[in-house]
C-alpha cells in the first residue's frame, strides 16, 4: 500500500514506484509571508521533509528563522540574499542545522528548496 503521508501523485510501480508531478498544474499557494508563494512538490507530514518551488516577489522578506535541519536552495531565476551573501540564478546555497538568518529578494526569485524539517520562526510565539 502506498505511503499516504506523502503528497499524492501518479505512480506506475506500486508503493515503491516513482511519483511524477505535473508542476505546471500545481497551484501557487501564498505563504504567511507577503510576496512569497510556493508549489509543494513533495511533503512528508510525519518528518516535515518538504520540497517546494518558491516564487519571491521583488522586495519580499523572510523574518528571522532557524534551520532546524539542513536546508538546500537552488536559484532558477533572480536572486535572494541574507547577511552572508547573495545567491544568484544558476547557483546553490545550503545552510547547516542550527543556522539563523533573515532572507530577502530585491529583484524577485524563483527557486527550488529542500527542507528536512520545518524552519523555526521567531516573529510569532
Amino acid at each position: 500500500m502506498p505511503d499516504t503521508t506523502l503528497m499524492p501523485a501518479p505512480t506506475t510501480g506500486g508503493a515503491l514506484g516513482s511519483r511524477y508531478v505535473d508542476v505546471a498544474t500545481l497551484p501557487w499557494t501564498q505563504t504567511r509571508f507577503p510576496g512569497i508563494e510556493m508549489k509543494t512538490l513533495m511533503e512528508d507530514k510525519q518528518t516535515g521533509m518538504l520540497t517546494v518551488l518558491m516564487r519571491w516577489a521583488p522586495g519580499a522578506r523572510l523574518p528571522l528563522h532557524e534551520h532546524v535541519r539542513l536546508e538546500q536552495t537552488y536559484v532558477l531565476e533572480g536572486s535572494f540574499a541574507d547577511h552572508e551573501g547573495v545567491c544568484t540564478a544558476g547557483n546553490y546555497v545550503w545552510r547547516p542545522q542550527g543556522s539563523r538568518h533573515e532572507a530577502w529578494s530585491d529583484e524577485g526569485a524563483l527557486m527550488l528548496a529542500f527542507f528536512l524539517s520545518p524552519n523555526r520562526f521567531f516573529d510569532q510565539p
